[in-house]
């Protein structure tokens, strides 16, 4: 038995939908922008940034969204989310979807947004911006044996009943093959990735007290509240 400096922190993981078993979580990448926001936006000439999470920032999508701290400026981003069973170096896309992805989620990559702005000013790193706790949420996930590997469906979020973000999956700049295959030119994809996919256009501030609902047609949907964080609770 290895004899660790104090006990290791338990294993992340997240559900699968209507099953016992959980899927265990390595690594999150994040994708920038593969919507377009604006009517009439040029396409892409490049495949988009991307950056990551550490699992640790990962969270249930029902549970309360806690406000976090140094921000004015605290975002939702809908996505949608693939989790890769299989890894790979140097993937080619038309093998990603039968080979590699294990499954699909719904999403929301959480924002310092104030901060973010500031670091791209002085051409600082995001982490700040983005990886904080309970920075990333993620609904069980759905195995792609019963979900398959779909080309639409609708992607939305609500605030306070009010629709903010509203497209669908067919208009990804970049469809899932294509980043999974530019992510693994760049690092080698294990077992227990994720990766969320961008999201559309409506990114707006969260207050305390909003409640918070989104889904993806055929993926699930959450309902949550954002709250002020607990005296001495990690934030």
């Amino acid at each position: 038995m290895t004899p660790y400096v104090f006990n290791p922190p338990p294993s992340v993981s997240l559900a699968v939908a209507n099953s016992a078993q959980r899927f265990p979580v390595g690594r999150i990448f994040c994708i920038g922008r593969n919507y377009a926001w604006q009517p009439d936006e040029p396409p892409p000439q490049a495949l988009p940034s991307w950056f990551m999470k550490p699992p640790s920032a990962l969270a249930a999508a029902d549970q309360d969204l806690v406000y976090p701290p140094e921000t004015r400026d605290f975002c939702h981003e809908i996505e949608w989310v693939v989790a890769i069973g299989r890894g790979g170096r140097r993937l080619l896309p038309a093998d990603v979807e039968a080979g590699h992805i294990w499954g699909y989620g719904v999403g929301l990559d959480l924002t310092r947004r104030d901060l973010q702005q500031q670091a791209k000013r002085i051409g600082a790193s995001w982490e700040a911006a983005k990886a904080f706790d309970h920075a990333a949420t993620c609904t069980p996930l759905v195995p792609a044996s019963l979900s398959g590997h779909p080309r639409r469906g609708a992607i939305w979020l609500d605030v306070n009943g009010q629709r903010r973000q509203s497209a669908d999956l067919a208009s990804l700049l970049w469809p899932v093959p294509e980043l999974v295959a530019m992510l693994s030119r760049s690092v080698a994809l294990a077992p227990g990735d994720l990766i969320y996919t961008g999201t559309p256009a409506g990114v707006d501030a969260l207050q305390i007290g909003d409640t918070v609902s989104g889904g993806i047609e055929g993926f699930g949907h959450f309902s949550t509240t954002v709250r002020a964080s607990a005296p001495n609770e990690p934030t």
